[in-house]
């Protein structure tokens, strides 16, 4: 593809690749635009009053300074098609030529809106410049539409501006959509498809609304032009409205355009999906098969980046203490004066120098707003992992577990509480195996499913095993023992979803989903439980160790007394000695650590998706159900590859205890 926004390119160059249908972008020599096209799509997005450019031979002509004209252009329209994929975007001001506008109205005479816009009329040396390159522009927007044309049935194009709205007497609309040029017997049922597509976009404190012809009737010279020359391609005159804006001083308001430029991604691509259902008998194309399969090239330098930055930070490395079998003794010694004293590995960063590489991370010029939105809330979470990091073992560290992994909340304690009052389902006791059978056993399990990592045996794992990415490795923990069905568990959950999400992460042209996404535990942790359930070796007091969990991180937060919540464990919920010492260990951890109230919350959300949708899209990497919808949409788009590993979900049906099944369906997703 020919790309870079530094690129410039004749007029001749570009009905080239046109013509040879080849994908690029840059800047017409011949006229003030930039044209790109990522792939031959039978929807264009043009902002043609964007710019605000004048040659310098009438800068000393105009009477208008910057910001007045300024006023009267339309800022950020631009930014709110770039995640098209085919884009018109005009550089000039409408001042010097205006786009919207028959070649002879196009350069003001002498005024505009009537204000008094040259010092005196220009002449025709210059109009002709101006004409020029408005020629040069509908050369090229006429070879584009060409070019579809005979590729698609049908064609979209949304002519997207913006609108000063202080001035108008009454209230208006966030949308308006002109029709007094569009055949509304031919085409209303794609009108009212976009408005309905519009109405859905959620702005900031800002409430949505769209109406027809309401401001604007539609009346510009893009639209006529179109309809000159074009039997089968729409134009969808679309204003918005300057809530984006302050109208006055130009100042951007970037949380309503983040918003704008993500809902009108969705309205563009919903709507020329069902143009190419209706019109085109097209029947399963989505709005993802309507966006560029291509990714673009700002994301792959940017999540390399990324990547490089924080590829070696994992969060359980640090927050493990060193020294737990030491400190298990102490406990023994004295357990109600016992107060953990815990060791932890060093942590081999520069936080500022990180943080200031995270930060200058170019994010902003990512062109697709979900993408984009998706790396902003990456560094967020990095930012708030190496807080974590770097609390360890003080008094900030819960704060920042908080801030990390949430608490647990209502729903979550009543889920768990629940489960603790059924009385205990006993299964049929198995025999004992330690460590190195059970690394035997897991390194075979990992062979058979054509994982090759490594299985090794850890002294310093509160968990009984733990899956790290770099490189992939199974820790088990050496001082523990198992039986064959948790056996089978372990290699369900750790490797059948942690590994596996590992490998497939490997799979994938963005490297992002090697890192975690935000909110990724809940999720991961989640699927790891599901696939425990789905596979029948979920057992109930499996499933009670996660709701003791919940109730362990709540006491925590409670008591912040290490033997108030161990006496508790074994007090009140039944746990034996050495299990009670591990959680509390667990939950105290690090100063105070929050994650183990997510496995019940996560497996419960896994559950009820997996029963209304795919969860392919998930084990791409280790993902979040935040992003679920975005998934979906990338591998559509062929910017994610199908993973290579799934969990076995080969349910038995009498491997499940209906009693158990009965508990699980009870409770509060």
């Amino acid at each position: 593809m020919h790309t870079s926004s530094h690129n410039k390119y004749t007029l001749k160059e570009m009905l080239s690749f046109i013509q040879r249908g080849e994908p690029f972008a840059g800047e017409l020599i011949e006229a003030g635009c930039l044209v790109k096209i990522d792939e031959y799509l039978p929807v264009v997005c043009a902002a043609i009053h964007a710019g605000s450019r004048l040659r310098n031979e009438l800068v000393h002509r105009c009477v208008l300074d910057e910001s007045e004209r300024f006023f009267e252009e339309d800022p950020f329209t631009d930014d709110m098609i770039a995640s098209q994929p085919i884009t018109l975007v005009g550089l000039d001001s409408r001042f010097e030529y205006d786009l919207n506008r028959a070649l002879t109205l196009s350069t003001y005479y002498k005024s505009a809106w009537s204000r008094i816009v040259w010092k005196k009329p220009l002449g025709s040396r210059h109009r002709s410049e101006s004409h020029r390159k408005h020629n040069a522009f509908y050369a090229i927007y006429e070879a584009i539409i060409t070019k579809l044309e005979s590729m698609h049935e049908s064609v979209v194009v949304f002519d997207v501006h913006s609108y000063n709205y202080k001035r108008q007497r009454c209230d208006t609309p966030v949308f308006n959509i002109g029709t007094s040029q569009i055949d509304m017997e031919r085409w209303g049922t794609v009108v009212q498809r976009f408005c309905s597509e519009l109405s859905k976009v959620v702005l900031p404190n800002i409430t949505t609304t769209v109406e027809m012809d309401a401001v604007f009737q539609g009346r510009g010279y893009l639209i006529s032009h179109t309809n000159a020359h074009f039997d089968r391609t729409l134009v969808l005159p679309t204003e918005v409205k300057k809530v984006f804006m302050e109208e006055e001083t130009g100042t951007p308001f970037p949380l309503v355009l983040e918003a704008l430029q993500s809902g009108l991604k969705a309205a563009f691509s919903q709507t020329s999906a069902f143009v190419q259902r209706k019109f085109n008998k097209k029947r399963r194309i989505s709005k993802a098969d309507m966006l560029s399969s291509h990714i673009e090239p700002n994301l792959i330098l940017v999540d390399k980046a990324l990547y490089q930055l924080a590829c070696k930070v994992e969060t359980l490395k640090y927050v493990n203490p060193t020294n737990l079998n030491a400190e298990f003794k102490r406990f023994e010694s004295s357990p109600s004066r016992y107060k953990p004293n815990y060791r932890y590995r060093q942590l081999p960063i520069n936080v500022n120098d990180f943080k200031q590489q995270l930060y200058h991370l170019p994010i902003e010029s990512i062109s697709d707003p979900d993408m984009r939105h998706l790396y902003a809330d990456m560094v967020q979470k990095l930012n708030d992992k190496m807080d974590l990091l770097t609390s360890v073992g003080s008094e900030s560290f819960l704060y920042n577990a908080l801030r990390y992994h949430g608490r647990p909340e209502k729903t979550d304690l009543a889920n768990a509480k629940f489960l603790l009052y059924a009385q205990l389902l006993v299964e049929d006791s198995q025999e004992s195996l330690d460590s190195n059978e059970a690394m035997a056993r897991l390194s075979k399990s990992a062979n058979d499913l054509g994982m090759k990592c490594k299985v090794v045996g850890s002294n310093s794992i509160a968990a009984k095993a733990m899956v790290t990415s770099f490189p992939p490795t199974l820790y088990v923990n050496s001082k523990a023992v198992f039986t064959e069905r948790e056996l089978e568990r372990l290699a369900q959950h750790e490797l059948g979803v942690h590994m596996a999400t590992n490998y497939n992460a490997r799979h994938q042209p963005l490297k992002i989903f090697r890192l975690g996404l935000p909110n990724s535990t809940v999720s991961q942790e989640g699927l790891a439980i599901l696939a425990e359930y789905k596979s029948g070796y979920l057992s109930h007091e499996r499933l009670n160790m996660l709701a003791k969990r919940v109730l362990a991180v709540d006491s925590m937060l409670k008591e912040q007394n290490f033997h108030h919540t161990y006496n508790y464990l074994v007090d009140e919920l039944d746990v034996d000695k050495d299990s009670a010492f591990s959680l509390t260990t667990r939950v105290y951890r690090g100063g105070g650590f929050t994650k183990d109230h997510l496995y019940l919350k996560g497996f419960l959300h896994a559950l009820h998706i997996d029963k209304h949708r795919s969860i392919e899209s998930l084990f791409i990497g280790k993902c979040s159900f935040r992003y679920h919808d975005l998934l979906d949409e990338l591998m559509k788009r062929g910017w994610l590859k199908p993973p290579l590993f799934m969990p076995n979900f080969s349910q038995d049906s009498e491997s499940i205890n209906p009693t158990l099944d009965y508990l699980i369906q009870s409770l509060d997703a």
